[in-house]
């Protein structure tokens, strides 16, 4: 036939326009969205020849080439798919957005499931993004049972022209001429490269041709060219988990965390239904030394049929979660037309909420079956994990589930449950006791303990930051309340046999304790204490208000002024004997000038006890000085 000419419609000219300067964030894709039609020509082929084998040719040895010649500053791809004749050239090139994968569905309707290709086409778009790199593209195409090919051909400005060609065998050429800033994609390292990244586990193999230099007889140099597979095909997460062994889930954990280490446990499934995917995901062992870096990729690889999108979906797991490792393969997703965004849908929160609540309970059985390998895992990622108490209602009890916390009765480096704490309360205690601070010993020492302690209860010991936030959004678990041992007012079992005691104690150190509230205006008020039994004094927060371990981190990382007021309460144990021996001196004399000096020795120590920097330690170590002269002096 004599050469065509057909115009691009002014949709089809503007949004040519679109695709090249502005759709695609990476030149590369073009490989990957023409590597993909051939895959799909092939499947297409594949699945027609089941009822009509002749449509093979004897041509079924499936492979898609990649032809550089640096010399006419070309790059074909090659495929033996099911190739075009003159009508599909117009309908599939000629009209823009306007794929045949679309109407080839509709063919599998009634075909076995089992029977059906995954083919990744879907807008039709992926074609055009080649003129990001080309001067001109051409098309050479030949559908099964024609005698002749058609030849297609295009700069991407105005239209196209169309022509019959010689080709001997079924398939397609998709000729490309590079321009000056495409021309990269001839190095051979380049295409490997870019290969490997986008393409590596189709399912048909991505072929070049490259030289290789051998030594002959004479140690002279023989060059030859071998044909070469560029992508592995091996889609570990397609094959069924009872045929990989251990070996090939670490190798395959290692390449895409470039980490030295095995994962600490691995999570693979395949989920069908109303969405249909598969899942590989890994738990490391070891948090990455730049895993809280800013500009950190923490999200899993997103595949759709075996076609890399993304390797930074953060759409698929929440930030909470953001340690895991691995990679999503989905039939279908919906993307941004260029395929390089997820874009929001119940699809998408579908996914979500399943591989939620597969590493949740992923999580769970570690900690239940394998306790010791996961609290190495919790200690690196505690802070992390402990984020989706506040930042995910709906899963929080399970994430509560897997928190893990040293306390009282255990020993050093000994970890519990909220689960284990629970069961193992005693039935008159009411609450989950807990205390924060910045580390083991001084929680350990503390004189808060000394109440709960007594009574036999333990305690949960709390020493990251995140705790606070953690408590106050959990607020109780299985029916038990969580109660800050250094906040509000203590309750326990002996309240009611010592109550007219404690009337007793408050009427007879009211007028003293009023004295002191009026010289330590720090504090809010001074009162009598229920939790102290051998210490003099400590400050305690009210309930609902931030604890003084959180206090001092805000002021830490420079949010002091964010704090606001928040004076603590002054307790003291009217048991001790220097608190007995400060009434005495008031009974003698409400103006003793070492009324106002000893008051603020109970309120000094207690500011140290519970963690906290004395404001003024000069006047502190005066006073200590001016006692020291007093004693030696009587």
């Amino acid at each position: 036939m004599s050469v065509e000419k057909h115009d691009f419609k002014t949709e089809m000219t503007q949004m040519m326009d679109i695709i090249v300067h502005s759709l695609y964030s990476n030149e590369e894709i073009f490989i990957r969205e023409l590597i993909s039609n051939a895959c799909d020509a092939i499947d297409k082929v594949r699945f027609e020849s089941l009822t009509n084998p002749d449509m093979l040719e004897g041509n079924a040895d499936w492979k898609i080439k990649l032809i550089a010649d640096k010399e006419a500053g070309t790059l074909t791809i090659r495929d033996n798919g099911i190739g075009m004749n003159h009508e599909t050239v117009i309908e599939n090139l000629g009209t823009i957005a306007k794929s045949g994968t679309r109407e080839f569905l509709e063919k599998l309707k009634n075909a076995e499931a089992k029977e059906q290709p995954e083919l990744i086409g879907q807008f039709g778009l992926g074609f055009y993004s080649a003129f990001m790199s080309a001067d001109k593209v051409r098309v050479y195409s030949k559908m099964a049972g024609d005698k002749d090919g058609i030849v297609w051909e295009s700069t991407g400005q105005g239209g196209y022209t169309l022509d019959t060609c010689e080709k001997e065998t079924r398939g397609t050429d998709v000729v490309v001429y590079l321009n000056e800033d495409g021309k990269q994609f001839l190095d051979e390292w380049k295409l490997r490269q870019t290969v490997k990244t986008f393409s590596n586990f189709i399912e048909h193999p991505v072929v070049m041709d490259v030289e290789k230099t051998e030594k002959g007889e004479n140690d002279e140099e023989i060059k030859t060219i071998e044909e070469e597979t560029l992508n592995s095909q091996q889609a570990i997460w397609q094959r069924s988990k009872s045929e990989i062994k251990d070996e090939e889930y670490n190798e395959f954990y290692k390449h895409i965390s470039r980490s030295f280490e095995d994962p600490a446990k691995v999570v693979h499934f395949v989920a069908e239904g109303v969405i249909e995917f598969k899942a590989l995901l890994f738990l490391p062992k070891q948090r990455p030394f730049d895993f809280m870096y800013p500009d950190k990729k923490n999200g899993l690889g997103l595949y759709i049929k075996r076609v890399f999108i993304m390797d930074d979906c953060k759409d698929l797991l929440p930030p909470y979660l953001r340690f895991v490792q691995g990679v999503v393969d989905a039939t279908d997703l919906p993307l941004n037309v260029s395929r390089e965004i997820l874009q929001s849908n119940p699809m998408v929160d579908k996914i979500r909420k399943n591989l939620i609540d597969k590493v949740l309970a992923a999580l769970k059985e570690m900690m239940e079956n394998d306790f010791d390998n996961y609290k190495e895992f919790f200690k690196q990622f505690s802070m992390v994990i402990k984020e989706g108490v506040y930042t995910d209602y709906l899963n929080k009890d399970k994430i509560s589930d897997i928190l893990l916390y040293e306390s009282m009765n255990k020993a050093e480096g000994e970890y519990t449950t909220l689960a284990e704490y629970v069961e193992n309360m005693p039935e008159d205690q009411e609450e989950i006791y807990f205390l924060m601070g910045e580390n083991r010993i001084a929680l350990a020492n503390s004189p808060y303990l000394e109440a709960v302690k007594e009574e036999g209860h333990d305690v949960l010991f709390m020493t990251e930051p995140i705790d606070e936030w953690v408590m106050s959004h959990l607020m109780e678990y299985k029916g038990k309340k969580l109660k800050a041992i250094d906040k509000g007012e203590l309750n326990n079992k002996e309240e009611d046999e010592t109550d007219e005691k404690k009337k007793e104690q408050g009427e007879k150190f009211k007028n003293l304790f009023s004295l002191l509230n009026g010289y330590i205006n720090e504090v809010k008020e001074v009162r009598l204490s229920s939790r102290l039994k051998k210490s003099a004094a400590c400050l305690v927060s009210e309930e609902g208000k931030m604890g003084a371990y959180m206090e001092n981190v805000m002021k830490k990382i420079g949010h002091g002024d964010d704090i606001g007021e928040n004076p603590r309460i002054l307790e003291l144990n009217a048991d001790h004997p220097a608190v007995q021996a400060l009434q005495r001196l008031h009974e003698k004399n409400i103006k003793d000038p070492r009324l106002e000096t000893y008051g603020r020795f109970f309120y000094d120590q207690a500011v140290l006890a519970e963690g906290s920097k004395i404001k003024d330690p000069l006047s502190f170590a005066q006073r200590i000085n001016d006692l020291i002269i007093r004693d030696a002096d009587l």
